[in-house]
C-alpha cells in the first residue's frame, strides 16, 4: 500500500522524521530543526501529526520483517558449570 500518497513532503522525508523521534526520542522541535538544517522546512506540529500517523504503520512494518530466533525446538543445556 502506498501510505504517503497525497502528501506534500517526499516519503524519505517523513519516515527520517518519525524514525528520528522514535529512535533516539528528541521532541518534536528538534526534528523540525535537524531537518531544516538540512533544506527542509517543516514545523514541529507537522512533525507531530507524522508521528502519530506513520508510527503505528512503521511499527507493523518492522515487526512483520524482523526474524525471529531459530531454535527448532531444542532447548539449550549449559555445558559448564
Amino acid at each position: 500500500m502506498n501510505y504517503f500518497r497525497y502528501k506534500q513532503f517526499n516519503k524519505d522525508v517523513i519516515t527520517v522524521a518519525v524514525g528520528y523521534y522514535l529512535r533516539y526520542a528528541l521532541s518534536y522541535r528538534d526534528i523540525s530543526e535537524i531537518l531544516r538544517e538540512r533544506g527542509v522546512n517543516v514545523h514541529h506540529s507537522t512533525v507531530y501529526r507524522w508521528v502519530q500517523e506513520y508510527a503505528p504503520i512503521l511499527y507493523q512494518i518492522w515487526k512483520k520483517n524482523i526474524k525471529k530466533p531459530i531454535t527448532n525446538g531444542v532447548l539449550m543445556r549449559r555445558t559448564s558449570k
